[in-house]
């Protein structure tokens, strides 16, 4: 991006949306929100929570149909949980990074480092239902972008709450994006006193994720937000924010 003062940008929710279930067109049910919102869905950047994206690509398992494995078992009896849930968390792990007193700090199979392996029982579609992430949220992002109009509809970040190494609350983030670069690399240009800056890359993917959060709490009934007037530049994958383990400090 360039030095230039940057414009006010708009958040808009997309809501009334409803459910979302296996199978149904994710794209048609953001573009009809849309349409009560009054806006068009070109340019900008659309963030759509990953519960909706995994709903609607069939992510989700009943825990009646899961059989906990000695792992598991062990696990949920020192942590009083429930095995089937945590069968399914250890499914989606590649490895375990922590664990501590209710919780495991998983490295899924994509090189997500976050709690429980992303597996969430909170606002599934049933009783007694897990929802996983995407198996490949960048794909899922490109499809959704495809599908909502191709080169002319908005840049889209499919985004998660995760928590953070030594902060405390949740902040959302980028799973998958399209349509945009996720970093913003500023190295080599200058600051405001003239200095070069040598290792400055904002993550903009996230940036994004974490200010279109403040509209979908868990309990507001919206899965996807609209920002207008962001000035999208180049194009990119999300997995481009995953720091390589030899670069990671905190593993």
């Amino acid at each position: 991006m360039s030095g230039a003062s940057p414009a006010p940008i708009r958040l808009v929710p997309l809501r009334g949306i409803g459910a979302v279930l296996p199978g149904d067109d994710l794209a048609a049910a953001l573009r009809d929100a849309a349409r009560r919102e009054r806006i068009e869905l070109t340019g900008g950047v659309l963030v759509v929570c990953q519960k909706v994206v995994s709903k609607a690509e069939g992510r989700v398992v009943a825990l009646a149909d899961v059989v906990p494995s000695d792992a598991a078992r062990r696990l949920a009896s020192e942590d009083g949980k429930d095995p089937r849930h945590l069968e399914v968390v250890l499914r989606e792990t590649m490895r375990i990074v922590r664990r501590g007193p209710g919780v495991l700090v998983c490295e899924t199979h994509h090189g997500f480092v976050c709690a429980n392996a992303g597996v969430d029982l909170s606002n599934a579609p049933g009783e007694d239902v897990a929802v996983l992430l995407p198996l490949d949220p960048d794909a899922s992002a490109r499809r959704l972008r495809s599908s909502l109009g191709g080169p002319d509809a908005p840049a889209v970040i499919v985004s998660d709450t995760f928590g953070r190494p030594f902060r405390e609350g949740l902040v959302d983030v980028a799973l998958g994006c399209a349509g945009l670069a996720p970093i913003d690399d500023r190295r080599g240009s200058r600051d405001l006193a003239g200095r070069t800056l040598q290792v400055t890359a904002m993550a903009t993917a996230d940036q994004l994720a974490a200010c279109a959060g403040l509209l979908m709490v868990k309990d507001a009934g919206v899965p996807a937000v609209f920002i207008e007037g962001f000035a999208v530049q180049g194009d990119g994958d999300a997995r481009a924010l995953l720091r390589p383990r030899e670069r990671d400090l905190f593993r």
